[in-house]
């Protein structure tokens, strides 16, 4: 009996080989709001833009990051190497194009306008109160990374590689719940696209389903030191090489 499409994708490509285009550029750190809202920052804190174009791909935005955070919406954040927090303000016309946020912070994550997440240099977690004047609110926990999505969600993980999911809006007794794995690096998209890098440079995604007994993460081919995911299902890596990847596993061949 021969095999519908479905069928067929589902055992060659969302559980086989996935599949990833490499994209012209050198990169240490990336972000994807959506598929057309992709940024990252190379070795030498230079910043870039994704074109949409992958014939030239990458389109230099002046300032100096080292960790970047990109929503579907639009909304940019970045920090520097000296922990100063930025929001991107050249699309709006701004003489400046990079505002400085007080605050300080080693990785930073934009979800939307108004769902920002960052950690500092101690592991603390703040979250943006959408006021520039008093902006971070300092949330219970300690995380090394963070991941926030469009819809709201939010995962991090701290220094001992454990992964956790953000329930404070739901309990806030237990603010951080603990989901099985091993994860250095997370990206949030939504609640349905979360991905992650662990120690040894794998890469997994979500199943949807954290039950107790269920592995929560599928294993996807190919090895990362950095991962970016949208809100509309847009996946992107770069490897130790700062080799440039976009997912395209999930389209048919």
């Amino acid at each position: 009996m021969a095999k519908d499409d479905s069928q067929e994708r589902f055992e060659k490509g969302w559980f086989g080989m996935a599949d990833w285009v490499k994209v012209a550029g050198s990169l240490t750190a990336i972000s994807a709001g959506s598929r057309t809202t992709v940024w990252g920052v190379n070795a030498a804190s230079a910043i870039y833009r994704y074109t949409n174009y992958d014939a030239n791909p990458w389109i230099n935005i002046p300032g100096a990051l080292s960790d970047i955070g990109a929503a579907a919406d639009g909304t940019v954040w970045g920090v520097n190497g000296g922990n100063q927090i930025f929001r991107y303000a050249g699309d709006q016309g701004a003489s400046n194009p990079w505002p400085s946020i007080s605050g300080s912070l080693v990785r930073i994550d934009a979800g939307s306008r108004t769902n920002v997440w960052g950690v500092d240099s101690a592991s603390a977690i703040y979250r943006y109160t959408n006021y520039d004047a008093n902006p971070w609110i300092k949330v219970p926990g300690a995380l090394s990374d963070i991941g926030a999505g469009a819809d709201g969600t939010v995962w991090g993980v701290n220094g001992g590689n454990q992964v956790f999911r953000y329930t404070g809006d739901q309990d806030s007794s237990n603010p951080w719940k603990n989901v099985s794995g091993s994860l250095k690096r997370i990206a949030v998209g939504s609640r349905t696209n979360v991905w992650g890098v662990d120690p040894a440079g794998s890469i997994y995604r979500y199943t949807n389903n954290d039950a107790s007994g269920v592995n929560p993460w599928i294993k996807i081919p190919g090895t990362a030191t950095d991962i970016a995911a949208g809100a509309d299902g847009t996946v992107w890596h770069i490897n130790s090489g700062a080799e440039i990847y976009r997912y395209t596993g999930d389209q048919p061949s």
